[in-house]
C-alpha cells in the first residue's frame, strides 16, 4: 500500500487533470461551433431587377452564404419583384426571397396558392417609395400625374402595387388618367432622360443607384408623397396598414434634393422562405444574413440598417422555426 501522502498526491493529481479536461473542453465547445452541422444541397434565391437592390444585395449575400454553407450550392434568380418573388416562392420554383411586407399581407389576404406556407426569417431594411420627374415637370404630387406617361414598375413588382394604390389614394383611376408604362429600374430612368416618361415610381433603398446616376447626369427632383396620403391608404384598411410615413433624407440624392427632405412612404423588406425548407437550412441563410450586414453594407447601403434587435420581427409572417433557432442564441 502506497504512503497516505503519496496517494494524496496522486488523488490531487487525478482531480487536477479530470479539471483540466473538463476545461479544456468547455473552451472548446466555446470556441468550436460543435453543435452547428453544415447543411448540404442546393438553393434557389429569387431576387429582383438586374439593376435593382435586390439584386445587388443578392450578389453579394450569395459570396457570404457560400462562405457560412459551404457545401450548398446556390442559385440566383432575377425577377420583376415582390408579387414575382412570392409565387415563385409558393409555387416552390424558388427557397428563399426578398418581399415587401405589404405585397406579403397582399398574397395571404387574397388566399393565393400555398399562402398559408409562406415563412418570415428577418425583417431587413425598409423601401422608399420615389416618384421621379424631371427638374422642370409642372408635376408636383401624385394627383398631378393625370394625363401623363407613368413608369409604374413591372406587373409582378413590389412598386406596380404601391403605385397603383397611391394613385388611387389621389383620386386617379391607374388603368386610365394616365399611360401607365409597365417597365422596371433597368428601363425607367433611360425612358425619362429621353422624354418616353414623364414620371416613374420606383420603391427601393436608399440610395437607389440608378437613380443616384441619373440624378448626376440628367436634371431630376423628387415629387412629395405627403403623410395625407398614408391616411388616405390606411383608411382602405388590408395591407395598406404596412406602409408608414418617412421622410427621404436631404443627402438621398444631392444632385435631386437640393439639401431638401422629401416626405414618402416606407415599407418594411422581409426575408422570406416556405415551411417546405428544413431548419438547418433557414438557420444557416438567416444567419448569414445578419453576420454579412457590415460586409454587404458597405456596397449596399440599406443592407447596414438590418438589425438582430428588430430582424425576429416579420408581420405578417410567422417565423420560420430555423430562423428562430438562430435568434435564440445571436448576440444583439
Amino acid at each position: 500500500m502506497l504512503p497516505t501522502g503519496l496517494r494524496l498526491d496522486r488523488r490531487r493529481a487525478l482531480i487536477g487533470a479530470v479539471a483540466g479536461f473538463v476545461v479544456f473542453g468547455l473552451l472548446l465547445w466555446w470556441l468550436l461551433p460543435l453543435g452547428r452541422t453544415s447543411p448540404s444541397g442546393s438553393l434557389a434565391f429569387s431576387t429582383g431587377s438586374p439593376s435593382g437592390v435586390y439584386q445587388r444585395y443578392g450578389v453579394l449575400l450569395e459570396q457570404a452564404l457560400a462562405e457560412d454553407m459551404p457545401d450548398v450550392d446556390i442559385e440566383l434568380m432575377t425577377s420583376e419583384g415582390s408579387q414575382q418573388n412570392l409565387a415563385r416562392l409558393a409555387a416552390g420554383k424558388a427557397d428563399f426571397t426578398i418581399a415587401t411586407a405589404d405585397a406579403v399581407g397582399t398574397y395571404r389576404k387574397k388566399g393565393l396558392p400555398d399562402a398559408d406556407r409562406l415563412r418570415g426569417c428577418a425583417r431587413l431594411y425598409d423601401d422608399y417609395v420615389h416618384l421621379i420627374v424631371p427638374r422642370n415637370s409642372d408635376v408636383e404630387s401624385v394627383a398631378d400625374l393625370k394625363g401623363k406617361a407613368v413608369g409604374v414598375g413591372q406587373p409582378g413588382s413590389g412598386i406596380r402595387l404601391v403605385a397603383d394604390r397611391l394613385m388611387t389614394a389621389a383620386g386617379l383611376d391607374p388603368k386610365h388618367d394616365i399611360t401607365p408604362v409597365p417597365a422596371g429600374i433597368d428601363a425607367m430612368p433611360g425612358r425619362l432622360e429621353s422624354g418616353g416618361l414623364d414620371a416613374f415610381f420606383w420603391s427601393g433603398g436608399l440610395p437607389t443607384v440608378s437613380i443616384q446616376e441619373l440624378s448626376q447626369r440628367f436634371d431630376i427632383r423628387l415629387v412629395p408623397l405627403e403623410p395625407e396620403l398614408i391616411d388616405k391608404l390606411h383608411a382602405t384598411g388590408g395591407s395598406t396598414s404596412y406602409y408608414r410615413s418617412a421622410v427621404m433624407p436631404a443627402d438621398a440624392y444631392p444632385h435631386a434634393q437640393d439639401g431638401v427632405p422629401v416626405p414618402t412612404v416606407a415599407v418594411a423588406n422581409l426575408l422570406v422562405t416556405t415551411d417546405r425548407i428544413g431548419p438547418a437550412l433557414t438557420e444557416g441563410f438567416t444567419r448569414a444574413v445578419i453576420d454579412s450586414r457590415d460586409r454587404i453594407g458597405q456596397t449596399v447601403h440599406p443592407a447596414q440598417l438590418v438589425d438582430v434587435r428588430t430582424a425576429v420581427y416579420t408581420e405578417p409572417l410567422p417565423l420560420h422555426e430555423g430562423a428562430r433557432r438562430y435568434y435564440r442564441t445571436a448576440k444583439p
